[in-house]
């Protein structure tokens, strides 16, 4: 796997990023991009099972922290950046019919419907650039790859049609390392917070940290920590469960990068 050096973006505005995807430049993860701006999960339903999702993210805050829910057959934003087309400005997206991936695209305005209701959720990715300031190290983008996400055996609090199990994402940390994280992190509750669990894999029921369900393993060296947070990509998780006749997400780690700073989300 060729590296990818994010961090070239890093310094760029949200809005050039945002051209240089719809262009068709970029089709890869945003981990590392535009730092100190909020990144954010994507879910596309009808809107005839949106209140059921919003239900669901109102009841599982920790995975699904919503950060701006759009008006029906919009394709653009009102809060949380300008000059949108949601269907032309993450780097990948997938489909998922009845609960199956029918695809993986880098545009989805063919998908485009008038009933259609996105959900922008809070990213992980949108506390790295904290952690990198306050010399927490994020292996990930040390090694120019996707954050590794895997399934858990924690069950969401279902709502409506909607239940599944929680997905988490890892950053293997060396132990004095861990405390800073926890206390950087929980500072910003609207793009997960705190770490979910630290430590054994199995309590949670993640069986080989080398095989991650999404995303990519990376190095983790001895005596380094595990460190698990919620992840928003939770929501495929539970359309895969729940089988909803069609949505749109976002390809695990390839977000919408917002025009809000991570400051601004603060709690």
């Amino acid at each position: 796997m060729e590296k990818i050096n994010n961090l070239k973006y890093a310094d760029m505005s949200p809005r050039a990023v945002r051209a240089l995807i719809r262009e068709g430049k970029i089709d890869w993860n945003t981990s590392g991009m535009c730092a100190g701006y909020a990144q954010a999960n994507l879910v596309i339903l009808p809107k005839s099972e949106a209140y059921d999702f919003l239900l669901f993210a109102q009841r599982n805050p920790k995975s699904c922290p919503i950060l701006e829910v759009g008006d029906a057959g919009n394709k653009g934003l009102n809060l949380i950046a300008g000059g949108v087309d949601i269907t032309r400005d993450l780097p990948r997206y997938r489909v998922y019919e009845k609960g199956i991936l029918t695809g993986e695209y880098t545009d989805v305005k063919r998908f485009w419907r008038d009933d259609l209701v996105s959900f922008l959720i809070g990213c992980s990715f949108s506390f790295e650039s904290a952690l990198l300031e306050a010399n927490v190290p994020v292996r990930h983008i040390e090694e120019g790859k996707n954050v590794p996400m895997y399934m858990t055996n924690i069950d969401c609090i279902p709502a409506g049609k909607f239940s599944g199990k929680m997905v988490v994402s890892m950053r293997p940390l060396p132990p004095e390392q861990v405390v800073k994280s926890v206390t950087v992190t929980a500072s910003m509750p609207r793009v997960h917070g705190s770490p979910i669990h630290i430590g054994d894999p199995s309590r949670i029921g993640v069986k080989d940290l080398s095989k991650p369900e999404f995303g990519d393993a990376v190095t983790i060296n001895d005596g380094e920590v595990p460190v698990f947070w919620c992840c928003g990509v939770t929501p495929q998780s539970v359309m895969m469960n729940s089988k909803p006749d069609f949505v749109i997400t976002h390809a695990p780690g390839h977000m919408f990068i917002t025009d809000i700073r991570n400051n601004e989300l603060m709690g």
